[in-house]
Formats: C-alpha cells, structure tokens, sequence
C-alpha cells in the first residue's frame, strides 16, 4: 500500500508572506533652465512654462542683462524626480 506525505508548511505566518520590498521615493536633482531673449520674449515664455504647470513665475530670476543688445536671461532653479 502506497502512502502520500504532505510537504510540511511552515509554521510562522510571517514566512507565507512574500519577501517585499519596500518601495524606493524617486529620487529628486537639482535643474536650471535659462532662458535667452528679449525681455517681451522671456516673460512670455515664463507665463507659458507656468500655464503648462511647470513652475511658478516668481520662481524664476529677474531678467538679467546678457550686454548683448536688447536681450536678457533669466534662470530657473529646480528640484525634478528622477528615475
């Protein structure tokens, strides 16, 4: 007469429970972004960069004069996630 033997489960209910890790928060760098323009041209695109919901316009610089003729940058400093 052939007998079966069940496999033996493990007696801690911790150990029925898969090993999971915990998940990592993205991890978050600085960026900058300028903008080179004239002034018209670089306020409009920070009023556009807000409406897109990228950043807020009083994060950004005032405009600084490049010493080029009529043009000026402004510089946005940032915090992104990353992978």
């Amino acid at each position: 007469m052939a007998s079966t033997v069940a496999a033996a489960e493990p007696s801690d209910s911790a150990a029925a429970i898969p090993n999971r890790l915990p998940l990592e928060p993205p991890s978050r760098e600085q960026v900058r972004l300028l903008l080179f323009g004239t002034l018209s041209a670089v306020h409009s695109n920070i009023l556009l960069l807000h409406q897109l919901g990228y950043a807020e316009p009083n994060d950004w610089s005032r405009p600084i004069s490049t010493g080029r003729a009529n043009e000026v940058m402004a510089i946005l400093t940032k915090r992104v996630e990353v992978g």
